[in-house]
């Protein structure tokens, strides 16, 4: 039927919309506009951008059909903020869509987490053994915040390595851009229904990966019954070819349910029979943690955990990962408490203070436990490149001053540290590039090998953003030859 007969067009078999369906819409929304402005204008109210162009409006509506055509129907019925999200779009209030949207993208990844496993999500996610004693259920998903819930999904396999850049880019914009708070950034709608589209991509529709879905699997099985010896075995020879990036977080899990001192006998023996097989797949850097973690446990008065987390470090002989000094585990909360400090709000004032404290802890050498090298190094970069929106300058001397005392070893660390996911994502943002520019000098006299020198010099002639280093094919060559 025609539009000059009045009605919309026939919906398609498929579901889909037509874009005369999309001009009908249009040309009535451009009709609302004028009557909501001019009722605006005769109160006294500000009438001049406002509402996004009818124009930008129509890319929206036309680009959001194709991104849904990767979204299955019988998904669409529950994805109740991405209507909100078109209907925000359709009227012009892109910055309310951009909110609605990210609202989308929260609720399916608590979601996938709840599906998953929640408690061995909350053991991988939150890093403070105080602030996770309070973290029992679905309700308490809440407490964590989104860099936290998207860092958690990305380490136990939720989400991918790139899908985690570009949903902590939609979350970015969603904090300093859209109408969670005041801002005068201008969205245009091809980006909106990019990022419609990778929501549904990278989460929505995102399938478990191979080692992902026997993770989860594993993580039933421990906690369903005891195992049997060939269930052993089984799950013994699943770890094999299990790379730290998985093994790590594994382990943490196992080892945050082992120390809960409400797990059954049954699932802590069938920890304690994974664990030595387990135990040779884990990174040093997780190793010390546990370590660590033990300290904090004696530290607080958590003596029930403290004999449960020595049990598994005895088990496989890993007392040379025990804290040598109380300053180790001091230092490894401090980071803590930076990182949490650095990503949520008031950051410019939370930062310093805690800043301060892990100057002091660092001493004027700049000595750090073995274990703990990666990271601080890490850590400090990520501070120190900022959270795109400014610099916390009470903070930045600090940080510079750390960065000065950095040794080879730390400042080789740092030169490579793109390689880290939440680094990678942060240099996608101006800001942080220009910090990454600066972060460079500081450390430049510090590399004394040559390999470090040779990676240096192909960073700075690399042609394009920086968060791409690690994909470009003569960047990974150089980096095979380190081994740390």
């Amino acid at each position: 039927m025609s539009m000059s007969s009045g009605q919309l067009e026939p919906r398609p078999a498929s579901g889909e919309i037509t874009p005369n369906q999309h001009e009908t819409a249009l040309v009535g929304l451009q009709s609302f506009e004028t009557l909501i402005l001019d009722i605006l204008a005769k109160s006294g109210l500000p009438t001049s951008g406002i509402l996004v162009g009818v124009e930008q409006r129509h890319v929206l509506m036309e680009s959001t059909s194709f991104a849904l055509m990767r979204l299955p129907v019988d998904q669409r019925g529950q994805a109740s903020y991405i209507s909100k999200m078109i209907i925000a779009g359709s009227v012009g209030l892109f910055d309310a869509a951009l909110n609605y949207l990210w609202d989308e993208t929260v609720l399916e990844l608590r979601k996938r987490v709840v599906n998953f496993d929640l408690q061995y999500f909350y053991e991988v996610a939150e890093k403070s053994d105080n602030k996770r004693k309070d973290l029992k259920d679905e309700d308490d998903l809440p407490k964590l915040d989104d860099q936290k819930l998207l860092g958690g999904c990305r380490e136990i396999g939720l989400i991918s390595d790139i899908g985690f850049q570009e949903l902590d880019l939609i979350r970015y914009m969603r904090n300093w851009a859209s109408a969670a708070h005041p801002n005068q950034v201008e969205l245009d709608g091809l980006q909106l229904a990019n990022w419609l589209s990778t929501c549904i991509r990278h989460v929505i529709t995102l399938p478990y990966d191979h080692i992902t879905a026997q993770v989860q699997k594993l993580l039933v099985k421990v906690k369903e019954k005891r195992l049997d010896d060939q269930a052993i075995r089984e799950i013994t020879a699943f770890f094999v070819n299990l790379p730290p990036v998985q093994a790590d977080p594994l382990a943490s899990g196992l080892f945050g349910r082992y120390t809960d001192l409400t797990t059954g006998p049954e699932t802590l023996d069938n920890i304690r029979r994974l664990w030595p097989e387990l135990w040779q797949k884990v990174s040093d850097e997780t190793r010390y943690n546990f370590g660590f973690r033990l300290g904090r446990f004696r530290a607080n008065g958590d003596q029930d955990q403290a004999v449960l987390a020595r049990q598994l470090i005895d088990l496989v002989a890993g007392a040379t990962y025990l804290p040598s000094e109380e300053r180790a585990w001091e230092l490894d909360g401090a980071l803590n408490d930076l990182i949490d400090a650095h990503n949520g709000w008031s950051n410019f004032y939370t930062e310093p203070p805690i800043a301060r404290r892990l100057q002091e802890l660092v001493g004027q050498h700049g000595d750090i436990p073995e274990g703990l090298t990666r990271k601080y190094v890490l850590g400090l970069v990520e501070v120190f490149l900022t959270n795109g929106n400014g610099i916390a300058h009470n903070a930045d001397s600090i940080y510079r001053d750390l960065i000065t005392r950095f040794n080879p070893q730390q400042a080789s660390v740092a030169l490579r540290s793109f390689t880290d996911s939440a680094i990678a994502s942060k240099l996608q943002q101006k800001r942080p590039q220009e910090q990454w520019t600066e972060l460079l000098g500081l450390i430049e006299s510090k590399l004394t090998a040559r390999n470090d020198r040779e990676l240096l010099e192909a960073i700075r002639a690399f042609p394009s953003k920086p968060n791409l280093l690690a994909r470009d094919p003569g960047i990974k060559v150089q980096l095979k030859h380190f081994s740390g």
